[in-house]
């Protein structure tokens, strides 16, 4: 079927010479001085695929594995993943590239060196997320199976991209981490930057709107529930009035903390162990181990037979 054309050719040149007319330093048009492709999405997205076929084999990828065929298909289905990760890996290095630091050689073979050492990574993270999946099983009356919290559960979901997501950011991978999370963000509106540190077995009951900064630290066996943040009090400038990067400014959740829906926690502070933080409450100074934060009880008035207050 053929499509319409612009009924103004005109009009459309005019457009486009607009719309192509950006400077050497526009943020908006980005072209690699060596030419290599910016990462993709789609591309990124079929190798968490992969990966999450290799850490819950049998749940995704192939649905017919048997322990004679498993080791076939875990290590088809790495080697195929892992070799497109390398280039993305790549690409991702070259999107920051201004200057002829490395050449293009040197660049595949970092790419290679830290493909391999994230490979290496994998059985550890499948550890940690078999974790988190007792932890939604075992935090949630409403759950029949383990597996029904791997298949359905946006915790899992967004711990899985997480996991994968935080091993690259430490082996400092530019660009591709962001990505990554940033996939599972969309899909289930939980906001985990990859530079968070989470320990073992940790659930995001329901989930929607938990927002977790960049250099968050959260221990083992927390939980918590939807449209909780853990974020930033304030930014700590440079003498041009730029924010520092890197700076400690998220909290310090300590182990068997819960935190229930809507409570907001800010700045490098520590919620002591086994603290228990209500909903909707804004939490600004330390919490000590144990303790229970909460609002202040409603006050109740009658005001009958015309009575003011």
């Amino acid at each position: 079927m053929m499509t319409e054309s612009f009924s103004d050719p005109d009009q459309l040149e005019t457009i486009v010479e607009q719309l192509c007319h950006l400077g050497p330093g526009s943020v908006l048009f980005h072209r690699h001085r060596h030419e290599v492709p910016m990462p993709s999405v789609q591309a990124l997205a079929d190798i968490i695929e992969g990966l999450r076929a290799v850490l819950f084999p049998g749940y995704f990828g192939h649905s017919d594995l048997t322990p004679r065929n498993l080791r076939y298909h875990v290590g088809s289905g790495l080697d195929r993943t892992l070799g497109a990760l390398c280039e993305q890996i790549k690409r991702g290095y070259c999107f920051y590239c201004s200057a002829e630091e490395l050449t293009c050689s040197e660049c595949d073979a970092r790419a290679a060196r830290i493909t391999s050492a994230f490979a290496a990574r994998l059985p550890e993270v499948q550890a940690l997320l078999s974790t988190d999946v007792q932890a939604a099983f075992a935090g949630d009356p409403a759950a029949r199976h383990p597996g029904e919290t791997v298949f359905c559960y946006p915790s899992v979901t967004a711990m899985t991209h997480y996991r994968l997501a935080h091993e690259l950011y430490l082996l400092g991978v530019p660009l591709i981490p962001r990505m990554i999370t940033e996939f599972s963000h969309s899909a289930t509106g939980i906001d985990i930057h990859p530079g968070a540190t989470i320990g073992p077995s940790f659930f995001m009951d329901h989930g929607t709107g938990i927002v977790i900064g960049e250099t968050t630290i959260i221990g083992r066996d927390v939980r918590v529930y939807q449209g909780v943040t853990l974020g930033a009090k304030s930014f700590p400038l440079d003498e041009h009035g730029n924010p520092l990067k890197g700076m400690p400014r998220h909290p310090v959740v300590e182990d068997g903390v819960t935190i229930y829906a809507g409570a907001t926690i800010l700045g490098r502070i520590t919620i002591g162990r086994g603290a228990v933080i209500g909903g909707n409450v804004w939490v600004t100074t330390p919490v000590p181990p144990g303790a229970t934060i909460t609002q202040g009880r409603p006050v109740m008035n009658d005001f009958s037979d015309g009575a003011g207050i």
